[in-house]
């Protein structure tokens, strides 16, 4: 049977707390300083992209940007 949650994995679910473990160090270590911030402030924060880029003096599609640059990071050091 195939685990259709996770796209081409097949294996055992990791447990909830080595997952969040996972997360945490890769924010920390991975991430650039303002790809982290900007992160943090949507996800955690709970701001929105033109809150954010207000904040920072950029433009909304920068703040997207940089959202997306930092999540597709995430997924790529996650996958191993």
């Amino acid at each position: 049977m195939r685990n259709t949650l996770f796209d081409g994995y097949e294996g055992p679910r990791l447990p909830r707390e080595v997952q969040l473990r996972r997360l945490k160090r890769v924010i920390a270590a991975e991430l650039s300083a303002c790809q982290r911030e900007v992160l943090v402030s949507y996800y955690f924060g709970g701001k929105t992209i033109p809150q954010i880029a207000a904040e920072r003096g950029v433009n909304k599609s920068t703040v997207c940007r940089t959202l997306r640059r930092a999540e597709n990071r995430i997924r790529r050091c996650l996958r191993y």
